[in-house]
């Protein structure tokens, strides 16, 4: 799945980084912190990965 904005994108490259352990998840909020409890490793990567040149900045 690609992310559909750029603030989704961010979200998940910041719950990735947790996931990773290179960030605390306790600096998560909002959106990053439900996708860090939900998602797994991989799904954050793709996410996270999206290209966000043509994406809107929210959906």
């Amino acid at each position: 799945m690609k992310a559909k904005s750029k603030a989704q994108q961010k979200a998940a490259g910041a719950a990735l980084s947790a996931k990773r352990g290179n960030t605390d998840k306790s600096d998560l909020e909002g959106a990053s912190k439900d996708m860090y409890a939900s998602m797994s490793e991989a799904e954050l990567e793709e996410l996270a990965s999206t290209p966000h040149d043509d994406l809107p900045d929210e959906v």
